[in-house]
Formats: structure tokens, sequence, C-alpha cells
């Protein structure tokens, strides 16, 4: 039975529990913190031997921290809301895709889209991240230590992206009204995205964002702003060759 398993597969001791993919399946670990209710006390989890599964820890809804061993592979906390995840490894495409709130923590590179479509919360990518990263993004807040890829941005509504290292091809192409703070160099630009002025309140957020992310030794004045030029928001036959 699926209970006998899961006893075997998870041990809990006091308020966390340790899950081995080695042992147990990803559809019982995802359906063991869907069932986390309110107020529960099993709020720190540890995921060992995730092997580059796919899809761990989607749809997480309760404040609880979540310790993943190892690699994942595409979509790993996906619709997060409220929870702290931390990739002790790498992550494929979608990491944090449509996240709500919480964190999501990779401690090495991630894949394409990271954070794609986010709505809220913070991901922090402590290497690189590949093209699309903040795709369509809607709130979310994400910090990348280190490169970003092409079309990173597009057409990013709301929300920052944070960038220590460069940026390829494409950045912002046709964004809304996300900010945008890269360190580096910038390949190019998209479609209606073009360099803007670093005022007082945007050093202020952006230090804000650094402190988050936990990071020290980096100056926001050090980077500079990217934004809309607002040109693609109705349709304007001058600007036909840019839609």
């Amino acid at each position: 039975m699926p209970a006998t398993k899961l006893s075997k597969a998870a041990t809990q001791d006091h308020a966390s529990r340790i899950f081995d993919l080695d042992v147990s399946s990803l559809r019982e670990l995802n359906q063991a913190l869907h069932n986390l209710a309110p107020g529960s006390n099993e709020t720190a989890w540890e995921v060992l031997h995730p092997k580059g599964s796919h899809s761990v820890a989607v749809g997480v809804d309760q404040p609880v921290s979540i310790d993943v061993r190892g690699s994942v592979g595409y979509y790993c906390g996906g619709m997060n809301s409220g929870s702290t995840i931390t990739v002790h490894g790498s992550a494929g495409p979608g990491v944090g895709e449509n996240m709500m709130s919480g964190s999501i923590i990779v401690k090495g590179d991630a894949s394409q889209y990271a954070g794609a479509t986010g709505k809220g919360g913070l991901l922090v990518i402590e290497g690189n991240a590949s093209s699309r990263c903040g795709i369509s993004m809607k709130g979310i807040d994400i910090v990348v230590h280190g490169n970003i890829g092409h079309m990173s941005a597009f057409m990013a509504q709301s929300g920052n992206l944070v960038v220590l290292g460069d940026a390829g091809d494409a950045l912002g192409d046709s964004i809304y009204e996300a900010r945008l703070f890269v360190r580096g160099k910038v390949d190019s630009l998209g479609a209606d995205c073009i360099a803007k002025e670093m005022r007082p309140e945007h050093l202020e957020l952006l230090q804000g964002l650094l402190d988050r992310a936990g990071i020290t030794g980096v100056k926001p004045s050090e980077f500079k702003r990217y934004g809309s030029a607002r040109t693609l928001y109705n349709f304007n036959i001058d600007n036909a060759d840019a839609y």
C-alpha cells in the first residue's frame, strides 16, 4: 500500500522530514507536500537523490523549507506559494515557473526560461541562467549571480531582474513595466527596451534585492537599468517594423 511505502521511504523526526527518491516516487513526495495543512509541524523537508527528476516540489502552498540535495529537471518549484526551496545543484528548464510567493535558491546553474510567468516571490540563481530568463514575468524578483542568455525578460510585465554578470542578445524584447538591472555588458537590447536613468529610488530598490539575495560586496551604482520605451503600447505605423 502507498501508506506503508511512505512510512519506509520518508523518515520524520520532530519537525523535519527526509524523503529519498531512490526509495519513494516523485508523485508520493509531491502528494505529501500538497497534503500539508496550515500550521503543520513538518516545516523542514530534505529531498535526497533527485537525479534530475522533473517537477520536484511543484505547487507547494505552505511556508516550509525544502532542501533538494542534487540537480533537478524541468519545472522544479513551479507554482510555489510561500515555501523556501533550495536546490543544491543545477536546475533544468522552467525552475520557479509561475511561482506566486516564497523563494527558490539554485546553488548551480539554471536552464531556459527560469522564473517564467512568475507572479511573486524571489528566485536566486547562484550560477548562470540560460536563454529567456524571466520571460513574461509578472511580479517575480529574479537575481542571477552570473550571466543570462538571449531573449531574457521577453515580454516581461512587472517585477525585477538583477544580473551581476552579462546579458545575451535581445534583452527585454517587447518589455512592459519590469525593471532590469545588469552589472556587466549587454550584447543587444530587444525591441522597445532602452537604457534608463538610475534614480535614487532605483538604487534603494536594488540594494534591497541584493540584501534579500544575500549578496555582499556589490554596489547598486555598478549596475545599469533597462526598461520599456513604451513605443509598442499602442499601434503606430511609424513603429511597424518593430512589431
